[in-house]
């Protein structure tokens, strides 16, 4: 098993962040998580990968922090949490899983709460995997994102959803709306260059709004803080190559059935 390594403010600038490491066109994005991260490491923010060059990592941070529309009093929230291509099957989710458990219980937390798709969300970690891990879930939502936790402390009050997300709506019914956020590289670059084409292409009007700060994403309309696009006023998808105009079609058909 390789090393696994922990990112902080003294070391950020010449390891890497998983995602994106060599896209060129993303490379701005790059950096902008780059910055991100290291804001965030003030607040609490833990960024551990394999010491390798692949995408297998954890993030996670104190949920009074986090960039997410949840009420999780003194619990740590996990945020991307990924292994991927031939790193899969080899006890790398369950090590970094562990040593998230282990920084909770040291910290004296109630547990790890983690947002996810009731179903499998694009870009969001793996439901079925984590329940087998012993998540429980605790709240679902209509727009179809559920609440999940691991409890330390099994008498410890149930995590939320904030009440900005319980429709799964925005106010502006026309066209297109999308929220995404620094915290992933594709995003900058997908949204405002990509997106934005592919909407002009089909004539559908399209309102682009930026996550900047912790408060702002705490009472956003959706708990995907990453990326999440709505249509019509509803939210349909995270998926960010929903972008792409050669899937856009497919992924907006998919989601409306």
């Amino acid at each position: 098993m390789e090393k696994i390594i922990t990112l902080n403010e003294s070391n950020i600038d010449n390891e890497h962040i998983c995602c994106a490491i060599s896209d060129k066109k993303c490379h701005e994005g790059y950096m902008f998580k780059k910055s991100w991260l290291k804001k965030e490491f003030k607040n609490g923010y833990v960024f551990r990968r394999i010491d390798a060059r692949a995408k297998v990592f954890i993030e996670y941070g104190p949920a009074e922090k986090g960039w997410a529309p949840v009420e999780a009093p003194n619990y740590l929230l996990l945020n991307c949490f990924w292994v991927s291509g031939k790193y899969k099957g080899n006890g790398y989710g369950k090590e970094l899983l562990r040593l998230a458990l282990e920084d909770a219980k040291s910290q004296g937390k109630n547990g790890l709460v983690t947002v996810v798709g009731t179903k499998k969300f694009h870009f969001m970690s793996d439901t079925k995997w984590l329940l087998r891990q012993g998540f429980e879930t605790v709240q679902e939502i209509s727009s179809g994102f559920s609440l999940i936790t691991m409890k330390i402390k099994k008498n410890a009050k149930d995590p939320k959803f904030k009440e900005s997300v319980l429709k799964g709506e925005v106010e502006n019914k026309e066209g297109l709306v999308v929220y995404y956020s620094n915290r992933c590289p594709f995003t900058d670059y997908y949204v405002n260059k990509v997106l934005s084409e592919t909407a002009q292409k089909r004539n559908l009007p399209l309102e682009i709004i930026k996550v900047e700060t912790m408060e702002q994403a705490q009472s956003l309309p959706t708990p995907a803080t990453i990326f999440s696009l709505f249509y019509k006023g509803k939210f349909t998808t995270t998926d960010v190559s929903v972008c792409m105009d050669n899937r856009f079609d497919k992924i907006m058909d998919k989601a409306l059935k």
